[in-house]
């Protein structure tokens, strides 16, 4: 596999080997021991996996206690995925990257703890299966409004965004919990 760096330092962009023939194709998606030898340890301990439809837009999600490190592929369709540092003592804090996952590059984003997630669904539909290295705790989950203009995440909408009710909900960045 190869790790590159994004511009927020522990933020990853991960192509895995592919291994394709006239069958289709065969790749692991993740294995502790290769992992571990490009210095991620990582213990998961949840898979999660949503459908969304096109135009749906998801996050920016994050547990302000129980932080989760998150290792998101796309399986089918094409999502546009977001990582926006909120660890107020990081020289990146505020800033976000994002990557182009989708079924057919079979690429990862692993977010560490520390960071929100969201992704767009460009495609007409797109399945998700992000791995995370702590439980779901709702009580400790918060969001910051997809569309907030301090942390101006560009994201390529076709038309209006279809949000949930509590992604509707999220808070600016300024007056959001974060982490230290």
């Amino acid at each position: 596999m190869e790790i590159l760096n994004t511009e927020l330092p522990g933020v990853l962009h991960i192509r895995p080997r592919v291994f394709g023939d006239a069958r289709g194709f065969f790749l692991e998606l993740f294995h502790a021991g290769r992992f571990a030898e490009q210095g991620l340890n990582l213990n998961f301990v949840q898979d999660n996996l949503s459908r969304s439809r096109q135009g749906v837009l998801r996050g920016l999600h994050y547990q302000i206690q129980h932080p989760q490190g998150k290792l998101v592929t796309c399986l089918q369709g094409e999502i546009f995925d977001v990582a926006a540092d909120l660890r107020r003592s990081s020289p990146t804090f505020g800033k976000w990257t994002s990557v182009t996952l989708t079924g057919e590059n079979h690429e990862m984003l692993y977010i560490p703890p520390g960071f929100a997630h969201g992704f767009y669904v460009q495609s007409e539909s797109a399945d998700v299966l992000y791995k995370c290295t702590d439980l779901y705790h709702p009580e400790h989950e918060r969001t910051v409004i997809w569309n907030d203009a301090e942390l101006g995440v560009r994201w390529p909408l076709t038309g209006a965004a279809v949000l949930s009710e509590k992604d509707l909900q999220g808070v600016r960045l300024a007056d959001a919990e974060c982490y230290p």
